[in-house]
């Protein structure tokens, strides 16, 4: 396994690490004992980036990954997870407050059978008030550092404009870490825009979905998937086209995603430990550059449009 040095914090992080929304069942119901196993197995086999959210599965995925980690040294792995948007009962809920962040990581500690997290980030912040997060949220996350519930402090989100909006205006080392998602995979690398600018001002990438949230996938897209239908058609026939020259789709969007030195780690998500052992094997076998090539041409015509979050 590789591993890349994630901002400034000085933490080395497998190239390619472990997203938990799988294990509440954010994609498809699955088994927990299968979740649990596929903890273990990516940590096994190299893995040190385990990212998880309240959100996922209304707590399901961080009590799930709890007891999975009371297997684990602590000094194994590094942890991640997220503050400000939640499940109650069947409706979405967003709470970016600093009372309800102390309780969120609180919960989230509690959960997880830990006693701090290594990262914590403001979750989906095109869903806040803009100056809520400058100046409530990040205030509030830093002060659980400075309690050392929390080592580092970051932001996650699809739009990529408001990472900028809010590093441009708060000062420098308040935000320490970035989360993206869609934005750096076969269909979409606009990510590549941010690398200089996230440098300049020593912020960590953590890249995620480079399935792009199932699109890439022979399995196809989930019902709630927010991407219009030209985004999927595409997808399915760059998918299908690798299908029929005997190739997985999701073998090359994980080492594309993968393979680019500026960007530290990938976020894959799995609740069975067949597939993540699969996937990291994939991020370290050579990329076929002609495949890679002849996808990226079928994904042309929608090359980086994006989807509204939902």
């Amino acid at each position: 396994m590789e591993y890349r040095k994630l901002g400034k914090t000085g933490i080395r992080v497998s190239k390619i690490s472990y997203g938990a929304s799988s294990l509440g069942g954010v994609f498809h119901p699955i088994n927990k004992k299968e979740g649990i196993h596929t903890v273990h197995a990516a940590i096994d086999h190299g893995i040190n980036l385990i990212d998880c959210s309240p959100y996922y599965g209304d707590l399901v995925a961080e009590k799930t990954l709890g007891l999975a980690l009371k297997d684990i040294p602590r000094d194994k792995y590094f942890l991640s997870t997220k503050v400000g948007r939640y499940w109650k009962g069947p409706a979405k809920i967003w709470d970016y407050g600093a009372k309800k962040i102390v309780n969120s990581v609180e919960q989230s500690l509690h959960n997880m059978h830990v006693d701090y997290v290594d990262f914590i980030h403001c979750h989906d912040i095109e869903f806040a008030d803009k100056e809520q997060i400058i100046y409530e949220s990040l205030p509030a996350l830093h002060q659980l550092k400075e309690s050392g519930k929390v080592r580092y402090v970051g932001l996650t989100g699809l739009p990529l404009d408001n990472f900028i909006y809010i590093i441009d205006r708060v000062q420098p080392g308040i935000v320490e870490v970035i989360l993206s998602f869609c934005h750096y995979s076969l269909n979409d690398d606009s990510l590549m825009d941010l690398i200089n600018y996230m440098k300049i001002n020593k912020v960590g990438i953590i890249n995620a979905s480079p399935l792009s949230m199932g699109l890439l996938t022979r399995r196809g897209v989930p019902d709630w998937h927010p991407a219009g239908s030209d985004i999927v058609n595409t997808c399915k026939k760059a998918a299908d086209y690798c299908e029929k020259q005997g190739e997985k789709i999701e073998k090359l969007a994980i080492q594309f995603a993968t393979q680019h030195p500026d960007i530290p780690t990938t976020l894959v998500g799995t609740a069975n430990p067949e597939t993540i052992v699969q996937n990291i094997k994939w991020a370290e076998e050579p990329m076929n550059k002609i495949l890679l090539n002849e996808v990226l041409n079928i994904l042309k015509p929608i090359h980086r449009k994006t989807w509204k979050n939902s």
